[in-house]
């Protein structure tokens, strides 16, 4: 049953023949559960409003309860399509579910999340900010070694070509309103005024540019490494408002984890730490390293379905699109056997 994508948006209260549509479409999902009686089944009564938040919900759309276009559109994904995107994940699933280990951070890019699990039980889910599509953050396993409170923030090639430089030229305060410093690369403090910025595009830029600890730096108050190739990483951010977006797609590519603090409070109490005593470095002013006793496990994966504990199936959007290739090649093998 398809909604009609000519109309206006539905909202609760509304009466029309699309409803009848709506109300048949979330009962075929088993997102409208038990609704009741039904005396006016062209009715956008509460029952509906509660499964059209349901629906949403599983699908990574804002949870108004308001069928607008984007829950039109998701509501007439055909079925074929979406069993093919579960064959996708379970393909994924079979290179990744193998071989865990009891405690792990799990990164899950299309859902914009980030868990802790700790011999085997979850700890921890937090909202989280991933690459941009053309920034993306990669897929890949490594093992996290130590924590860094008050970091600095040393700007990477790709952010210092295409964002931080065009702003210095445009704005030679710049600089100091972000609390950078340009540092030569043994260290020594340069004058920015000093600086021909013009004759530099990033690479040949013979400095390092540097944002001093403290609540306004890029990585806020604490970041958690585990070296890698890519240098990714996670960190927490002063960046709190694009927590509240469905979708968090907004990163250079490092994870950005609302509940950095948290998650910090979990890995260190393995080795004996309190919760006043990491609020404690959080709250200071000086960088300050701390190895794990034991070094933790973290997956990077790129899913774009799974299954809740409550046997909810979340549907999630393609962000870089990887899964028409991924099903190109299923289909090719499907064939072939």
């Amino acid at each position: 049953m398809c909604i009609r994508d000519s109309g206006p948006t539905l909202h609760p209260g509304d009466r029309s023949p699309r409803v009848v549509a709506l109300r048949e479409r979330l009962s075929a999902s088993a997102d409208l559960r038990d609704p009741g009686p039904v005396t006016d089944r062209g009715l956008f009564d509460t029952a509906l409003a509660q499964a059209t938040r349901h629906f949403q919900t599983r699908h990574q759309l804002d949870a108004d309860g308001v069928v607008g276009k984007k829950t039109v559109t998701a509501l007439n994904v055909p079925v074929s399509q979406r069993i093919d995107q579960i064959r996708i994940n379970l393909e994924r699933a079979r290179w990744l579910l193998h071989d865990l280990p009891a405690s792990y951070v799990l990164v899950d890019i299309a859902g914009f999340t980030v868990r802790y699990v700790q011999d085997g039980k979850e700890l921890l889910r937090s909202r989280a900010v991933v690459g941009k599509p053309f920034r993306m953050t990669p897929i890949f396993r490594a093992t996290m070694k130590y924590l860094e409170f008050n970091p600095t923030w040393t700007v990477p090639p790709t952010i210092l070509r295409q964002d931080v430089l065009p702003q210095i030229r445009k704005n030679p305060g710049y600089l100091a309103s972000k609390k950078m410093r340009v540092l030569t690369f043994e260290g020594k403090e340069v004058n920015p005024a000093s600086v021909d910025w013009s004759r530099y595009q990033g690479k040949n830029l013979p400095y390092l540019i540097r944002q001093d600890p403290g609540p306004d730096n890029a990585l806020g108050r604490v970041k958690f490494m585990f070296p890698n190739q890519h240098h990714v990483y996670l960190h927490d951010t002063p960046s709190r408002d694009l927590f509240r977006q469905s979708e968090r797609a907004f990163s250079s590519g490092c994870i950005r984890v609302e509940e950095a603090a948290t998650l910090a409070k979990l890995l260190l109490a393995r080795q004996g730490w309190t919760p006043a005593q990491v609020e404690e470095s959080l709250a200071g002013k000086r960088t300050r390293k701390v190895s794990l006793d034991t070094p933790v496990p973290v997956l990077l994966y790129y899913w774009t379905v799974a299954i809740e504990d409550d046997g909810d199936i979340l549907f999630k959007r393609d962000i870089y699109q990887r899964d028409a290739k991924l099903l190109e090649a299923l289909d090719e093998l499907d064939g072939a056997a």
